[in-house]
């Protein structure tokens, strides 16, 4: 049988923490920014946390189950 491959637009998305969790950036802030506030915009910089619901779906994307 052959390997199962990981997805690819998963593995440059995602990345997994120290403790086992998964990361994520923050979406909307490429481009048309002028509108945007100064603390909308840096609070977008940071990266966040996958919530719970997702997790299961993004392991199986990334063969980490």
């Amino acid at each position: 049988m052959p390997k199962q491959k990981t997805k690819s637009s998963a593995k440059k998305r995602f990345k997994l923490t120290g403790s086992g969790k998964i990361k994520r950036k923050h979406a909307f802030k490429s481009h048309i920014l002028t509108k945007k506030s100064k603390k909308r915009k840096l609070a977008l910089t940071h990266s966040a946390l996958v919530h719970d619901h997702d997790v299961n779906s993004i392991k199986e994307q990334l063969r980490l189950k």
